[in-house]
């Protein structure tokens, strides 16, 4: 048997082999070429935002790309409502990550068959790869947002003056925000074209229609007519003038529901009522004969509030006789009764004090005007006096006239001219009663008629003299004036009647650091010519010791620094 046939079977072997190892050289041949010549270069006719990065490494990738880019980095411009706004990118936190674009278009070496035969038949237009800082591009799209978002108008019901005002609603506009970014982003490197961004229509809370509903169901009908209030069987009118800016009307589930300012409400009945209504009176202590007395107090009539605000708003929409309410009596008791009167131990005069002052007609009127309004003061323990709210300003009405003040160092006319006597004649009473200084300012320059060191002055408004009584017992305030006439001084008096508590003894110092006073020209119509003369300093004392005690409990010190009196010359300065 011949072994011809399995030598041919073998070289056929062979020759299969070396065909199959030839053709995986020449197949790996061909790979290993293609990497190299491929290398990490872009694929051809790659472009990203229309800039060429084709064939490119990605080094030279991107370079190109960011150069290519930043061209075109400019402002997006965005409208709305008519509106134009630039938005700088870098500002908007917009930026591109230049890496990550050149990676994600195929850039770098890679064994992958697809990626080199990407290479050759790729080539699209990409989009780069965009960064984006939220917190920034929030805040660039709410600025522009400001100034497009309009609020809806309300519907709402206005009462003045007895009247119902009604105001209608109109829509408003808001910029949508997560749109608007969206669309700032997606413009990103995308040219000089205008982006419209989305304006949402904001519709308001009470419609028209609920408008009118209000306006015929509560409106007119609580400004139609009056209310009438029964009171201790009289009637009591309150008008829809009186009563309108109580009312008002707020957006609740679409709709316009009524609202009561109880406050406002009675504020506006308190004087309506005042005819059917007797206010309580507190007891108190006068002067009777000479001599303190106990005032009893009285009780009043007042009503419930609670009825009158709890009804009120069911009560003005009713017509005819059912716009009537009675309302129930209730007696209202002082605060202070006799009782209370008899313990502030107003029994004795305590201190008392009197100035004098030359003729003039305004200080017969102002100085007594002043007295009137402070005579009969009731201070109870702890209370403080104020002159400025005693008095009240200084006011033709009020009863004051025109007299001579001290303003900048020199003499003027104006309302009230005067009072400082008051205040002065006042202050010393309260000193020696041993009551608390609490405010009071001495003239700018010394005034001979006063006690020196111890005189105070009030400006309405600005200066007030105070005292409080930090004594156990009360204290009563009696204040006249005797007027004076061409050919005598008056005199401006005060006593303070209480239970004495304090024995007070007064000291003054020298007179100290002495000024020289000046030469004034005062070319003012109004001006006043006076001789001036020298500025000092002084030092009051004021020695406490108990009543019916030689023992000193306290000593209190008060400075004065008086100013020149300047001599004023009205006209002009001959050495100017």
């Amino acid at each position: 048997m011949s072994d011809q046939p399995y030598r041919q079977r073998n070289n056929d072997r062979r020759v299969g082999a070396w065909l199959l190892t030839g053709l995986a050289v020449l197949f790996g041949g061909l790979y290993v070429a293609g990497y190299l010549f491929t290398g990490d270069r872009v694929p051809r006719g790659t472009s990203v935002a229309g800039v060429e990065i084709g064939g490119l490494t990605p080094v030279a990738a991107r370079a190109e790309l960011a150069d290519g880019l930043r061209a075109r980095d400019g402002a997006i411009v965005v409208s709305a409502d008519g509106q134009r706004r630039r938005i700088d990118p870098a500002e908007a936190g917009l930026d591109v990550d230049v890496e990550a674009t050149v990676e994600q278009a195929g850039g770098g070496r890679s064994w992958n068959p697809a990626r080199m035969w990407d290479y050759f038949t790729g080539g699209d237009d990409l989009e780069p790869v965009v960064t984006v800082d939220e917190t920034r591009l929030g805040e660039e799209v709410e600025s522009f947002a400001k100034e497009i978002d309009e609020p809806a108008r309300e519907g709402r019901i206005s009462f003045k003056g007895g009247e119902a005002d009604p105001r209608y609603p109109e829509p408003g506009q808001r910029l949508d925000r997560a749109k608007a970014e969206d669309a700032v982003v997606a413009a990103y490197l995308g040219g000089d074209e205008v982006v419209p961004l989305e304006v949402d229509v904001v519709e308001p809370e009470v419609s028209e229609k609920k408008v009118r509903s209000a306006m015929e169901d509560f409106a007119n009908p609580a400004m139609s007519a009056p209310v009438v209030f029964v009171l201790a069987s009289q009637n009591v009118v309150l008008r829809p003038p009186a009563y309108a800016d109580a009312l008002s009307m707020k957006p609740e589930n679409g709709s316009l529901v009524p609202q009561l300012d109880e406050k406002k409400l009675l504020a506006a009945l308190r004087p309506a009522t005042s005819s059917a209504e007797l206010a309580p009176r507190d007891a108190t202590v006068k002067l009777v004969n000479g001599s303190p007395k106990v005032v009893p107090g009285r009780n009043g009539v007042t009503f419930d509030p609670k009825q009158v605000t709890e009804q009120f708003l069911s009560l003005v929409v009713q017509r005819g006789r059912n716009r009537t309410m009675e309302v129930k009596s209730v007696i209202d008791r002082p605060d202070f009764d006799a009782a209370d009167a008899a313990k502030l131990g107003i029994e004795e005069v305590v201190s008392s004090f009197t100035t004098q002052f030359p003729h003039a007609d305004y200080r017969n009127v102002n100085l007594g005007r002043a007295a009137e309004l402070v005579n009969g003061t009731v201070l109870k323990p702890g209370e403080t006096f104020s002159l400025n709210d005693t008095v009240g300003e200084r006011t033709v009405a009020n009863g004051f006239t025109e007299g001579f003040i001290i303003s900048d160092g020199v003499f003027k006319e104006d309302l009230g001219g005067g009072v400082s006597q008051v205040a002065t004649t006042l202050f010393n009473a309260a000193f020696f009663a041993g009551l608390e200084d609490v405010e009071h300012k001495p003239h700018s320059f010394y005034i001979d008629r006063y006690p020196i060191g111890r005189e105070a002055t009030v400006v309405w408004g600005a200066v007030d003299l105070r005292f409080k009584n930090d004594t156990p017992h009360g204290i009563l305030i009696q204040s006249w004036v005797n007027p004076s006439t061409p050919s005598s001084y008056g005199s401006m008096n005060v006593r303070m009647w209480s239970t004495k508590y304090w024995n007070i003894t007064a000291g003054v110092s020298d007179r100290y650091d002495i000024t020289e006073e000046d030469t004034r020209y005062v070319e003012d119509k109004d001006c006043v010519e006076n001789d001036g003369y020298g500025g000092f300093d002084i030092d009051v004392y004021r020695y406490f010791r108990r009543a019916g005690s030689d023992e000193l409990v306290r000593k209190e010190t008060m400075h004065t620094t008086y100013t020149p009196s300047d001599t004023v010359i009205c006209g002009k300065d001959p050495n100017a």
